[in-house]
């Protein structure tokens, strides 16, 4: 299967890798990457007092058993892995796209 490449100016090919997954057992629900990500592409969720996920936003200050984020619109990353540079338990994964 071949990826998705790009030729930068110097010559070298490079191949982007976009979002993949995010391990929800490691995520604290931080916030980090859902501010440093201008694309939309991850969305803070929370656990209620029946066990299901619901959508918030990030400066919620209601209680929750635990906050996790998910990825809501994954069309819209451009690949920067700039969420998991700010992640401070580096548990979001990157796969390069299809051609």
């Amino acid at each position: 299967m071949s990826h998705y490449t790009v030729k930068l100016p110097s010559g070298v090919i490079w191949t982007p890798r976009f979002i993949a997954a995010i391990n929800q057992e490691k995520c604290i629900g931080c916030g980090r990457c859902f501010k440093t990500c201008a694309r939309e592409v991850l969305q803070l969720m929370a656990m209620d007092d029946d066990g299901e996920l619901v959508a918030i936003d990030a400066d919620d200050d209601e209680e929750y058993e635990k906050k996790v984020m998910s990825i809501a619109q994954p069309e819209n990353c451009v690949g920067c892995e700039s969420c998991n540079n700010n992640c401070a338990r580096r548990c979001i994964s990157y796969a390069p796209a299809a051609a």
